[in-house]
Parts: C-alpha cells; structure tokens; sequence
C-alpha cells in the first residue's frame, strides 16, 4: 500500500518519477492520449507491478513508449520500410506500430508475442520522463482494468491511490483515446484499434488498409490478440452503457419507454435543447466527443446513474476510434431505432 503522491511536470519531480521507475516501480504518466501506468519495460518484475495495480490479464499486450524514433532498432527487428514512413509523418504523436521485439523486451510484455507495440507519444512530459528514466516504458492507460481510461491526473488518483508510488500531473490529454494500433500485412496495414490518426489518414500512404474484425466485434475469450482494447470489456462505467442508432426522435421516443429515476442519456452537446429527459452531453463532433468520452463515462459513476442511453457517434475519421470504445463500455449492446 502506497502513499501515493501527485506530482508536476518540473524537471525536479520528473526526475523523482524516474528514480521511481528506475527502482523498479510503477508511476501514472501524461500522455497526449490516456494517462498510462509507466515502468520499465525490460525490467519482468516492474512490469508485473503494473498487471498487478491494474488488475489486469496478463494476455493482453502492453505499449512500449520511446522518446524518438532513433530508439526503435534496439527494441524492435525487421521494420519495414513503410514503418518509418509512418513514423516520419506521425510520430512522435498517437499513433503505435506493432513490430517483431528484440529479447531485450520480455515476453510479459509482450503478452508471450514475439511482437510488440511501439509508440512515441507527443506529450512532452513523457518523453521527457522516457529521457530521464534511459529507457523504454511500458505503459499502458492507469486506470483499474475495464473502467473507463483516465484522461487527468485526478481520474489516475481515483483508481491508483494506494496502489502506486506517484502520479505525475501533465493537465488534461488533448486527444483523449487511446493511440490507434497498426500492423504490417504484405505490403498494406492492419488497423488493430482505431484512434486519432484515422483510417482516411493510412489511405494516404498509398496501400490497402485492413480493418481488423476486433474492432466492431467481440473477440473470443482463447484467441490471442496483437494489441490492448481488442479482448474483454473494456471502458466501461459501473452504470449499464447501450448504444442507440437513429434520429433524436426515435432515440428520445426509445428512451421514453425505458426511463427511470437512476436512467440517462448520453447526448451530442446540440442535442439537449430538445430533450427533455436527464443527460450528459460529449460534444459535437469526432474530435470533441474523443476528447470528452471517457470523462463523461466516468460522470456517469459520479452523479449515480444505472444505465446510460448513448446516442450512436459517427464511424468517420476519429468517429470510428469513439464508436469503438463505446461499443467495448457497452459489451456490444446496440439497439437500432
């Protein structure tokens, strides 16, 4: 049991932080993206601590985090050429390319793949805890396994208190979904988890874009998987999450019939002047609703709600990352309207 601390993005509490991490503990990281729970990826036990504070299966993979691209080829093998292409377009930003590991990365890290993600996130507070620490982190969001993913630092303190040294504090995260997760497939890309950097964004590099069947469907419980947030349910509020696709009539119409004291819906932001039941609002559009998700799931929790009622996101763009998350929070319960 930990006393855990909050800390700031200085350069004295970043090197605090990575002291911690050298010694092999687990620390909450600000990325562009979630907060993750960080540790030295090459170290077993330090990655065990974070399955442990998570309480997380130890078959789903984590992300390695990198400071810059020049750290790649001693982690990871065989990186094609479109691999760094992406990279000089995207990274570092939300993006992770799963490619074959190196031993220096252990199997528990990996999942018992002889792959492994690689991201360089764009925060500047965590590469600037990656330099500090001389080494990859694995990280993945710092949340208790299947609740919605922290996007600020007091989101971490709520799951981790007591079960992690420190949480540094970075502000809110700009993108607020996890990165999205390719792999190479012949010579086009395998879209493992949708996120900021879109399907449309790939496309521009000239190869097919597969889009892997995990995305919109549930994957079976002994299938092994090549990235985080493919397998069990995931993002979810303690409240009942159901997706509703139709006009705002027909889902207020829906709602009408299902409503209750403990009941909500969880609206487009220019929705709620014609709804005339509780709600929470996520925005307007792709990006906004990203940015504001899991925060309003969590909301969800804080004002006593039992079942939420989500209006359908569009699957455009950074929709399609939105969509995915939901339809995990939801356990794939949609109701067409």
């Amino acid at each position: 049991m930990f006393d855990t601390r909050m800390l700031s993005s200085d350069s004295s509490d970043i090197e605090y932080g990575a002291k911690l991490i050298n010694d092999g503990e687990v620390v909450g990281m600000p990325t562009e993206t979630v907060y993750g729970l960080a540790a030295d990826a090459t170290n077993e036990n330090a990655v065990k601590k974070i399955f442990e504070a998570k309480g997380r299966p130890q078959d789903n993979p984590l992300i390695v985090h990198l400071s810059g691209v020049e750290m790649m080829d001693k982690y990871v093998c065989n990186v094609p050429e479109l691999a760094y292409k992406i990279a000089e377009c995207f990274c570092p930003g939300p993006i992770t390319m799963v490619l074959p590991k190196r031993d220096i990365i252990p199997y528990i890290t990996s999942a018992g793949l002889d792959t492994v993600g690689i991201r360089i996130p764009y925060h500047k507070t965590a590469r600037e805890l990656i330099d500090a620490c001389g080494k990859p982190l694995a990280a993945p969001s710092a949340n208790l396994s299947g609740s919605p993913s922290p996007t600020t630092a007091a989101h971490v303190m709520n799951d981790m208190k007591g079960r992690i040294p420190a949480i540094i504090d970075g502000g809110a995260c700009a993108v607020g979904v996890e990165s999205t997760v390719i792999s190479f497939e012949g010579e086009g890309i395998r879209l493992l988890r949708p996120g900021y950097v879109s399907v449309e964004d790939l496309k521009a590099f000239g190869v097919p874009v597969y889009c892997d069947k995990g995305i919109t469907e549930a994957v079976a419980a002994n299938e092994k998987v090549l990235s985080p947030g493919m397998k069990y349910k995931h993002y979810s509020p303690k409240a009942n999450v159901t997706i509703v696709t139709g006009e705002l009539d027909k889902f207020t119409q829906y709602v009408s019939e299902h409503n209750g004291e403990d009941v909500y819906a969880m609206l487009y932001d220019s929705d709620a002047a014609f709804y005339p039941y509780k709600y929470l609002t996520y925005g307007n559009n792709a990006k906004e609703q990203a940015a504001q998700l899991f925060g309003v799931l969590r909301k969800a929790d804080e004002i006593g709600a039992k079942q939420v009622y989500a209006r359908c996101p569009s699957q455009d763009g950074v929709g399609l990352a939105v969509y995915n998350r939901l339809l995990r929070a939801a356990g794939f319960e949609v109701i067409r309207v």
